[in-house]
């Protein structure tokens, strides 16, 4: 690595601690805050520290939230009987593009992995049970991601939530619009297939 100087040298190691981005991302970044008008930096800066000052989890479901409750739980007119289960908070975001879901839902900060030491009792799962036993949710949809892991937790949660009455929905995975037969893998393929549905 050139020689930068120290605090330049110090930012550009704090921007490559960040996901996705390598060495030269780092440094491009760091010199465009150095190029940067002071206010432009104390606005990053102040915008940083009220992230992690301003902002804590919905008690709830789980999801970032400003308040006690987060936007999706304080809003009336959401269907408190469907409560849609995803990994992480960002995940939210993709389900809600589609403006086609109009109900709530829980996150489990996680997925179960084994081999990273991540059981039950590290997700969040216990308040999704509690939220079950107060009687007013009917149906959960585990939107779990489509790895190893997000099926094992879907698997999971589908054997722990049925007993509790409630009906328990996967979504379905399979072959991306506008995609080609030819170049999807055999286990997407085989998703598809198994959740075809009648025309």
């Amino acid at each position: 690595m050139p020689d930068f100087a120290e605090p330049l040298a110090r930012l550009i190691v704090e921007f490559k601690r960040l996901p996705g981005i390598g060495q030269k991302s780092a440094q491009r970044i760091a010199f465009h805050v150095l190029r940067a008008a002071r206010e432009d930096a104390e606005h990053l800066a102040q915008a940083i520290l009220d992230v992690k000052d301003k902002l804590g989890l919905c008690r709830v479901c789980n999801n970032i939230s400003e308040e006690d409750l987060c936007q999706f739980c304080r809003d009336p007119h959401r269907d408190p009987r469907v409560v849609c289960v995803v990994e992480e908070p960002p995940n939210i975001v993709g389900i809600e593009t589609t403006r086609q879901f109009e109900g709530r839902y829980h996150v489990l900060h996680g997925a179960l992995s084994p081999l990273r030491g991540l059981g039950p009792e590290s997700l969040r799962i216990k308040g999704l049970v509690e939220r079950i036993g107060e009687g007013e949710i009917q149906e959960v949809i585990v939107a779990t991601n489509p790895t190893v892991e997000g099926e094992a937790t879907a698997v999971y949660l589908a054997r722990l939530l049925k007993p509790l009455g409630v009906k328990v929905s996967r979504i379905a995975m399979g072959i991306p619009v506008g995609s080609d037969l030819e170049f999807a893998d055999e286990v997407t393929i085989s998703k598809a297939m198994e959740g075809r549905r009648e025309m």
